[in-house]
């Protein structure tokens, strides 16, 4: 398909077929939707008949399509539909030189512009009967057969071979435009191998098909391979590059129990992996299907626009008609072209054809639209269609969930306070005593307060086996701020359900708890508690040792996001589940002013309808299930982490999905979105204007038939360009590099450079 209008014939005809019951077509990925009981064989054939050709996407050949497209000239000379064109091109050159600029008469001359006109005219001719035949419709190629067939009846060989060649080779370049644009949108993910190398239960490794592969099949990754399968790293260290798939550039840290997925490239480490899902379930396939179900729903001016040209293409037929016709009736002005220099109404009313042709006009939305999807999705957003993303220009509050889109969604150690902490003493590798500190003064100082480390090393041990939250963040904290030797082990590990965990050290019971179990609730724990933090005490043989203060931090990205969002004159409110003091917490955190807290999904979901009806559209930030049903409202539900992370039902329930938890895309997705509509104006203007300004001058009889076409060829082909611009477009205030970031995985620095200062709660 070469054009829009290529692509409205293929869904019109093929969509008249019996047992079909819907047909769409997305003309910029080239893939056609059909649903019904038809035949695939039968669907081929009516594609065929209309002129195109059609494969099957299960057989299709996705290499042929990731090949690195090649310049125009060897475009156009390796597809035979361009060289009738070119053919003509050639035999036009002295109608081109000796008539149109000399103005000499000659029939050496004509006669090559004629045979350039039945070389170039002959596939638009059958292109339009094929429409007229098939569809019961006036296409663009008919409004060009009938516009040549007229010039060729006054005489006017040589303008009649020029509309030809020239829309011909102005399809060609349309052509040449979308297979880049087609080329780039199939080739945003790097399909994943469909080889994987499995290791087997005796250590022998087998290299097998993707789709043979199960949950729990272990499989190994090679340094510098692209990782087959979604799963979880059971041994091996590695950075792997992620970029195709979150956008993120930055090689992430991976090691034991880090998830990975299909598509991403791994780095210098060998890994042994624990698949997840099947294939046809992996993060990368559901981005594929993601996008090419974004690239078939257009937005609401491409259907208005599509609407449109229906009824525009018989209408300017009509009004040729009238051109020709009333002005010579009723004002007695001449039919034919009186003399060389004097053009007649039906020679006007020919050249009205060729300037009213809505290609530039039809191709306008959905090039701007694949291009903005495109670039969205490489930034590591998906949105999933052109409705979606007119919307997201038209946002004026965007509503946040807090746990899992705000913060991390896990609790991290944000304090660590031993009673000790002002006191100097031993080291707690003497079982007699707990370690002291170092001087208060130190706590201000580069050097570590050596009780407080002491304290969570002591905590580490007694959570090393423990799979509550609170374990794997104090164990998490000792892991990144001591080596390995500064965490002792603890013995005879006990839950104490619901209340904390008790262990023995050096022969002294360890225990780790909230202040509730221990009856010790003062007013600090009260007011950390209130504040959406978590303390825990830490006592040696009833003897309190200290507290470790718990909390879900804000994600390194919101602030930055929240900002931007209220420099783009967006509001901000954050709807939480959560009390209404840990909600305020955040909200001043992350620079948001208006809070709601305590809310049951229900709840969340009446103040989303709330404020549309206060504020206009309104997009809704979650993750997790309880934000589902306020996705589902919102005129854009955005899911945070669609790559390993957020939940399935958010990611349905959500019109975008941003593929990792950086909320810096989400202001660049909101800025891309306003980009793409002043793009789809700026076109939609442009292609208007230039048939008008035209228009004007064939009625004043000073526009000629290769002025028109070209002039149309030329609108066609710089719509579309400046569509494409968008795959390119970057957000000049945004597209940081910072956001979130993995914290390092590899080994913990030595005693001698640790620097870690303990704060209170």
């Amino acid at each position: 398909m070469d054009c829009a209008g290529c692509a409205r014939s293929v869904e019109r005809g093929v969509g008249s077929l019996p047992d079909i019951a819907a047909c769409e077509i997305s003309f910029p990925a080239g893939i056609l939707e059909v649903r019904g009981a038809a035949p695939a064989d039968e669907i081929v054939q009516r594609i065929q008949a209309l002129g195109f050709g059609a494969t099957p996407a299960e057989s299709s050949d996705p290499e042929a399509d990731d090949a690195e497209p090649p310049s125009l000239i060897p475009w156009l000379l390796g597809r035979r539909s361009s060289w009738p064109a070119l053919a003509g091109a050639v035999l036009l050159l002295p109608g081109l030189i000796f008539h149109e600029i000399l103005h000499w008469e000659a029939l050496w001359i004509e006669l090559p512009a004629l045979v350039a006109l039945l070389l170039a005219g002959g596939p638009v001719v059958r292109s339009g009967w094929r429409g007229l035949r098939i569809n019961r419709e006036l296409n663009i190629q008919a409004l060009m057969t009938i516009a040549a067939v007229g010039a060729v009846v006054i005489g006017a060989w040589v303008e009649a071979g020029m509309v030809m060649v020239l829309f011909s080779l102005g399809e060609a370049l349309e052509g040449f435009a979308a297979d880049r644009a087609r080329r780039a949108i199939r080739g945003l993910m790097t399909v994943a191998p469909d080889r994987a190398l499995r290791l087997d239960p005796d250590g022998s490794t087998h290299e097998v098909a993707v789709d043979t592969l199960d949950p729990g099949d272990t499989i190994v990754v090679r340094p510098g391979e692209r990782i087959p399968m979604d799963g979880v790293v059971r041994t091996g260290h590695s950075a792997v590059d992620e970029s195709a798939l979150t956008g993120e550039s930055i090689p992430r840290e991976k090691g034991e129990d880090d998830e990975v997925m299909a598509g991403a490239v791994n780095g210098e480490g060998a890994l042994e992996v624990r698949v997840t899902r099947h294939a046809s379930e992996t993060t990368l396939h559901r981005m594929i299907r993601l996008m090419e179900e974004a690239q078939s729903r257009r937005a609401p001016t491409q259907r208005f626009i599509d609407r449109f040209a229906r009824v525009y293409t018989p209408a300017v037929v009509v009004l040729a008609a009238a051109v020709a016709i009333l002005p010579p009736l009723l004002l007695g002005a001449p039919f034919w072209n009186p003399d060389p220099d004097t053009f007649g109404w039906f020679y006007r009313s020919l050249a009205l054809l060729v300037i009213a042709c809505p290609c530039a006009l039809v191709i306008s939305v959905p090039v701007s639209v694949a291009s903005a999807l495109t670039n969205s999705a490489r930034a590591g957003v998906l949105v999933k269609g052109g409705a979606h993303m007119e919307m997201l220009s038209r946002i004026r509050v965007v509503a946040f969930d807090k746990t899992g889109t705000l913060t991390e969604g896990a609790l991290t150690v944000v304090g660590v306070e031993s009673v000790d902490c002002h006191q100097t003493g031993t080291r707690l590798d003497d079982p007699d005593r707990v370690a002291a500190a170092t001087h208060a003064a130190r706590h201000h100082s580069d050097e570590p307060c050596e009780p407080c480390t002491e304290l969570l090393a002591v905590a580490a041990a007694v959570e090393a086996r423990s799979e509550h939250p609170v374990g794997r963040a104090v164990v998490g904290a000792a892991r990144h701020r001591l080596p390995p030797e500064r965490i002792p082990i603890a013995t005879e590990h006990r839950a104490l359900i619901g209340r904390g965990i008790t262990a023995q050290l050096h022969g002294r019971t360890v225990t780790i708890g909230s202040p509730r179990h221990f009856g010790d609730v003062d007013e600090r724990s009260l007011a950390a508690q209130e504040s959406g933090k978590m303390p825990v005490l830490v006592t040696m043989d009833e003897e309190r040792l200290g507290t470790i203060t718990l909390s879900d931090i804000p994600r390194g990205s919101a602030r930055r996001a929240v900002d931007r969002l209220h420099r783009m004159g967006i509001e901000t409110i954050l709807l939480s589940g959560d009390s209404e003091a840990a909600a305020a917490a955040v909200a001043r955190q992350v620079g948001i002013s208006r809070t709601e807290g305590d809310l049951l999904p229900q709840e969340k979901l009446s103040r989303v309808e709330a404020l549309q009806a206060e504020r206009g559209p309104v997009a809704m930030v979650g993750d997790g299930i309880n934000d589902a049903p306020a996705l589902a409202v919102a005129d854009v539900g955005i899911a945070v982490g669609g790559g390993l992370g957020g939940t399935d039902q958010a990611r349905e329930a959500a019109a975008v999905t941003l593929m990792r938890p950086d909320l810096g895309t989400l202001p660049r997705t909101l800025r891309l979105a306003r980009a793409t509509m002043r793009t789809i104006r700026a076109n939609v203007a442009f292609a208007i204007g230039i048939k008008v300004a035209f228009l004007a001058l064939v009625l004043a009889g000073m526009g000629t038939l290769w002025m028109a076409v070209l002039a149309d060829v030329g609108a066609t082909i710089v719509v579309t360009l400046y569509g494409l611009r968008l795959l390119r477009w970057r957000d000049r205030e945004g597209d940081e590099k910072s956001g979130d970031r993995a914290l390092p995985t590899g080994p913990p620095p030595s005693s001698s450079s640790f620097r870690w200062r303990p704060t209170s709660m």
